[in-house]
């Protein structure tokens, strides 16, 4: 073994300093600055080499002083008179401070670059509060950011703060370029991965008062969701109060574990089948891909919750009428139930919340009203309309579809047919494996190329009633994903135009920014999946108590958004206020919530003729074709 030697250790010691850092460096340029003027001082003060033959030289403190400006600056010394050795010596201590002052202009040229690389790396530490906190990096979270702000455009100081395992720099250019307008909130935006426990430190998740995980764009990214909770649930520094967080769950079998995980303190969206449900509802009816838009963003009406000591005593019904620019859908119980469209003679409680639409929480305020101009002539009576068989053609495939299927079974009518027509080998064996419990449909599948003009035109696509376009994300990206939709949609809308026959399409996309392209076909809907989850998501974030009232809206057991024919509530032609309209739907046990003008269903200007929330004095006259949105249970 080598016998370690006092040389070593000096030298292992004079390493470890200087392995420091810029300030270590400095502290050692600053030692050897003060020994070299120091000792020149000496030698010039014991030498007498200052010293002129007439008058005594000036004394070591003058010397030192002098050194240390020669030092400094070179051009000192231009001055100098004395002897030769005085003048070789100044000379000596000029050319060691150029020495030295270029090695301390280098150590901090490299410490301020150092520095500004370590910013550069977002790795500092964020000091915000009261501030959204997003751990991951997806094409969702453009969306997110955009309706955060909006939500908190009257707020001076909200923040959004991004932990991502991705560089820095790219974040904010990434941002800055798809999120133009963030009004005044700062988006700050940090390098880690948030699955280690130390790297999300730094995004102070402790003051943050909502957190949302996005899910990546990997193989099992829900295994991805469910670290990231662990990481912020079981960090043994955690704050003792309970997290707010809001998780995308791909998969619905991971589901039960993500809820173990997260506890109460995370509320999960299962993106799968929200999107299928949400496919399939607008898919049997034209417009409702806007309403759930309108719904679920910030720029419009949106879903608040408020107790409301008036209405205290008060039969549900009653609290229909009870605002003029807010529609009250629902109550949230004090015991932390919720429900929507209750039973009409629901009486409301102390500690009761109504559950509203409204442009803001501000709006949601009690009118003074008792009479409500109800023209009760106007109304028409109760119509059953008997549910008949439908044909469906399913174009397409991704792992969504057998959901889709399964949801389909619960609306359609017994004895409707399915044709399901896809690339993918395995979608057959797919359907027979998960879709073999279906009481009212019968399902075909048949392999083919459906951007094929060939293909479309042996499928006779005008005797569908009803089509649906799937992009196949599960094998390309999502811009070849929609580029293969959108090719399916110009054949399906110049087989429309040589037909003559208008066709009712659902569509989905991935990217939002295509959805402008896909107008040019004309099909009646098209749900942008990416986009709805993000705005849920961003809704939960905004307003915990809204999980359990998207549940319950989105669940095919309770109530859900119907547009149906507005001749089945008020005669056509006949100008009436909005409280006719909730007044007819009322007696149906239903509640009205906006309408639908066919005239301006291809305006994209006009939100393609949705209205919702209106103002209920106003008067409207609808037409055939007119649509009222109800929530109702079927």
């Amino acid at each position: 073994m080598r016998k370690i030697t006092r040389a070593d250790r000096w030298r292992y010691w004079f390493d470890n300093t200087m392995s420091k850092g810029t300030v270590a460096l400095i502290a050692w340029l600053g030692i050897l600055t003060f020994v070299f003027i120091v000792g020149m001082g000496f030698l010039i003060t014991l030498s007498g080499i200052a010293n002129d033959p007439d008058t005594p030289g000036p004394d070591f403190f003058r010397i030192v002083w002098m050194s240390l400006l020669r030092t400094l600056d070179p051009g000192t010394m231009g001055g100098d008179t004395g002897s030769p050795a005085f003048l070789l010596a100044m000379l000596i201590v000029t050319l060691g401070g150029i020495f030295l002052v270029s090695t301390l202009i280098g150590i901090l040229t490299s410490g301020i670059e150092g520095k500004l690389n370590e910013l550069r790396k977002g790795r500092s530490f964020v000091v915000e509060q009261d501030h959204t906190l997003i751990l991951g990096w997806s094409p969702q979270i453009f969306t997110i950011i955009s309706e955060i702000a909006e939500a908190n455009k009257n707020w001076k100081r909200a923040c959004i703060v991004i932990l991502a395992d991705k560089d820095k720099v790219e974040m904010e250019d990434e941002i800055r370029a798809r999120v133009p307008r963030t009004y005044d909130t700062r988006v700050v935006c940090r390098t880690g991965n948030p699955l280690d426990p130390t790297d999300l430190q730094i995004a102070n998740p402790d003051a943050a008062r909502s957190i949302i995980i996005l899910a990546p764009q990997v193989d099992d990214p829900d295994t991805y969701v469910i670290k990231a909770i662990l990481a912020l649930t079981n960090n043994p520094q955690r704050k003792p109060e309970p997290y707010h967080i809001v998780a995308e769950i791909r998969d619905p079998r991971n589901l039960e574990v993500a809820q173990m995980v997260g506890r109460d303190e995370a509320q999960f969206v299962v993106s799968s089948d929200l999107i299928s449900r949400i496919t399939i509802q607008t898919s049997r009816q034209s417009g409702l891909s806007v309403v759930y838009t309108e719904l679920l963003n910030f720029s419009g009406d949106e879903i608040y919750l408020k107790e409301e000591p008036a209405l205290v005593g008060k039969t549900f019904a009653e609290a229909l009428r009870a605002y003029d620019d807010a529609a009250v859908i629902g109550l949230h119980y004090a015991d932390g139930g919720t429900q929507l469209n209750p039973p009409m003679d629901t009486l409301i409680a102390a500690g009761d919340h109504v559950i509203a639409i409204a442009e803001d929480d501000d709006a949601i305020k009690c009118s003074e009203r008792t009479e409500w101009d109800i023209d009760l002539n106007a109304i028409q009576s109760p119509r059953v309309r008997l549910a008949s068989p439908e044909r469906f053609l399913i174009l397409g495939w991704n792992h969504r579809a057998p959901a889709m299927i399964n949801e389909l079974n619960a609306y359609a009518a017994a004895g409707s047919y399915v044709l399901v027509v896809a690339h993918s080998p395995d979608a057959g064996d797919r359907i027979a494996e998960e879709c073999d419990a279906l009481q009212n449909l019968t399902v075909t599948f048949r392999q083919a190329d459906t951007t094929s003009r060939r293909v479309l035109d042996e499928l006779d696509v005008t005797t569908f009633d009803h089509i649906v376009v799937l992009g196949y994300s599960d094998e390309f990206g999502a811009q070849e994903t929609d580029a293969q939709t959108l090719i399916t949609l110009l054949h399906l809308r110049d087989l429309s135009e040589r037909s003559g026959k208008e066709l009712a399409i659902v569509s989905e996309m991935r990217d939002l920014r295509n959805r402008q392209l896909a107008e040019v076909t004309r099909a009646d809907d098209f749900i942008v999946s990416e986009q709805l989850v993000s705005l849920i998501l961003a809704q939960i974030s905004e307003n915990d108590h809204l999980g359990a009232v998207f549940e319950d809206l989105f669940d095919p057991e309770g109530s859900e958004i119907y547009l149906k024919p507005a001749e089945d509530y008020v005669f056509p032609n006949v100008r009436v206020n909005f409280y006719t309209v909730i007044e007819a739907a009322q007696r149906r046990n239903e509640v009205a919530i906006g309408y639908r003008l066919r005239r301006d269903e291809h305006d994209a200007s006009k939100a393609y003729g949705v209205v919702l929330n209106p103002h209920k004095s106003d008067r409207i006259e609808f037409a055939v074709g007119d649509k009222i949105i109800v929530l109702a249970e079927s």
